[in-house]
Parts: structure tokens; sequence; C-alpha cells
């Protein structure tokens, strides 16, 4: 009976051996850098370091594109305020006289329905830009 064991324990032991032995060729096929699994996870690995990468530098492109858009939209408003302060200013300025106008221009025909227009209403339209009105102002007189 002992021998009918120690047969048996080694048909197990031979058993294991080869399972090893086959596990373990599969596993060198499996990560072999070239063809199998492990050239795969190398490639997808390097490929997320690079996308990472370029996400990083494209965050940080994006932050100073904002801070300069930022930094331009306030200078904008700036400039915009100040126009605004130059139109109103000029409204204040009293026209010059001229020597020369002995007579009033004559209009033309595509004037004169514009004139009439303005001459009918006489107080400026808050709906037209302020340096439209002006031009209309100056049409009408």
């Amino acid at each position: 009976m002992d021998f009918i064991a120690d047969i048996i324990l080694g048909l197990g032991a031979f058993g294991a051996a080869l399972y090893c032995l086959i596990l373990s060729r599969r596993l060198k096929r499996f990560n072999n850098l070239r063809d199998g699994m492990g050239g795969a996870v190398a490639v997808l690995s390097a490929q997320v370091d690079d996308m990472t990468k370029t996400l990083d530098h494209a965050q940080s492109a994006a932050g100073q594109s904002a801070a300069v858009l930022t930094e331009l939209t306030e200078r904008a408003e700036a400039s915009a305020r100040k126009l605004e302060l130059m139109m109103a200013s000029l409204h204040d300025l009293p026209e010059p006289a001229s020597p020369n106008r002995a007579e009033p221009p004559q209009n033309s025909p595509r004037q004169e329905g514009f004139a009439s227009t303005q001459a009918s209403n006489p107080e400026p339209n808050p709906d037209i830009p302020i340096f439209l009105r002006h031009g209309f102002m100056e049409a009408a007189e």
C-alpha cells in the first residue's frame, strides 16, 4: 500500500510539474513585448502618458488664452466707455458758423424725404445709437 501511495504521489508531482511548465510557456507568450498582450499593454501605457501630457498642455494653453481674452475684453470695455464719453462730449460742442453759407444747401430727392421725416419728429429716438442720432440731427438742420 505504501508503494501505491508513492506512485500516486509521484504522478501528482509529475502532473503539477507539467502544469507549471505549460503555464510558464503560456505566460512567456502572453507577456511577449512583440506579439503578446505585454506589447499591447506597453503601447497603450505609452499612449496614455502622451495623452496626459497633451491634455496638460492644452489645459495650460486654454488657461492662458482665457486670461488674455479677459484682459482684452476689459480693455475693449474701457475703450468703449471712453468712446461713449467722447461722443457725449462732442454733442455738447457748439456747431462752427460758416461765413460762406449764404444760402442753405439744396436737398436731393432722397434727402428731402429724410429731412421731412426728421422735421416732423424733432426729438431724437433713444433706440438709435448716439453716433447715428448725430447724423440724423445734422441732416434735419
